[in-house]
């Protein structure tokens, strides 16, 4: 009920009576004014004026399901959505609904992020309303190989949401963080739970630093935020929105995988292409020159001896960057 009432408040330039809204959904104007009441215990701002009806003052600047659906324009993706007040790590909470049997497309995210996971164990902490932390599961009918283009992809998908929103000139840095300059502004970390042949489901995790201007001494040489960049705080709800708006179009788009098209935009905004890397290959450190990205999303890498070999996964350092 309450979502209804909000789609009508965010479509109207003024006040809306509480008859019509009772006439239009149908319902008593008991139960607008509870769906109200609920609005309000979610932050949002509701001007309420006798003879007039109600009117939406201001949305909460906070994460919000309601809210963020209301800028929403997907089919699938984010329309099962859980905004949880704090979590140790969205994706391991999406993990037991996953194991629950949860449909495709079931977003989880969280205003506070205690043990949020990045690459190689690193943890990864939201504090309370800075960034946004963020999960989201799919079901794809593939074997396991047949996943692999979706990191590249989600990466792709939230550079482009992020330029679009904010003018940033944002690259990506193979294979699963976004940048801005020499400093990560986004990370994304995707999980699979599968069988021999046969994909059960994958958790796409992304960490997005949108308010955070002071970071941990040991990271604040390469870490930063659309705040630090920009100077500008932007809606969380509707940041996440139009990141969810994206991962849909470019996963959908391309039927989970590097095609041409999303190849060619990738390899455009890959950072780490031309420059000098190091890569670990079991106990070796082995240099060379990143020349492309495979579709696969493997990373080329031409040797000093004139050799092009693929690194798949492993800590890669970019020339830099870092």
């Amino acid at each position: 009920m309450k979502n209804k009432i909000l789609s009508i408040l965010l479509s109207s330039d003024g006040y809306v009576s509480g008859q019509s809204l009772a006439e239009q959904l149908g319902v008593s104007r008991q139960a607008i004014w509870k769906g109200m009441n609920s609005l309000k215990e979610n932050g949002y701002e509701i001007s309420s004026t006798p003879n007039k009806g109600y009117r939406l003052v201001s949305a909460p600047g906070f994460l919000n399901a309601e809210a963020v659906k209301s800028h929403l324009n997907t089919k699938l993706i984010g329309r099962e959505m859980i905004v949880l007040d704090s979590v140790g790590s969205t994706n391991d909470y999406l993990k037991e609904l996953g194991n629950n049997g949860c449909r495709e497309g079931v977003v989880v995210a969280a205003r506070e992020q205690t043990k949020g996971k990045g690459r190689l164990g690193r943890v990864w902490q939201t504090k309370r309303d800075e960034n946004i932390s963020f999960s989201l599961l799919l079901r794809p009918r593939t074997a396991p190989g047949g996943v692999a283009a979706v990191t590249p992809l989600a990466g792709l998908a939230i550079c482009k949401a992020l330029r679009d929103t904010t003018g940033l000139d944002c690259k990506i840095k193979w294979p699963n963080d976004i940048i801005v300059g020499k400093k990560k502004l986004v990370g994304i970390l995707t999980e699979m739970t599968a069988e021999f042949d046969a994909v059960e489901y994958i958790i796409i995790g992304i960490g997005v630093n949108v308010d955070q201007a002071v970071f941990p001494e040991e990271i604040e040489y390469k870490a930063t935020s659309i705040l630090l960049e920009t100077g500008r705080h932007y809606d969380k709800n509707r940041l996440l929105a139009k990141f969810l708006d994206r991962l849909e179009g470019e996963l959908t788009r391309n039927d989970l995988r590097l095609s041409q098209t999303a190849l060619r935009e990738y390899s455009d905004l890959c950072a780490t292409i031309g420059r000098n890397i190091t890569f670990t290959r079991g106990t070796r450190r082995i240099s060379g020159m990143a020349v492309g990205v495979a579709e696969n999303g493997e990373l080329k890498v031409m040797l000093s001896d004139g050799t092009v070999c693929s690194v798949y996964s492993g800590e890669v350092t970019v020339q830099g960057i870092y």
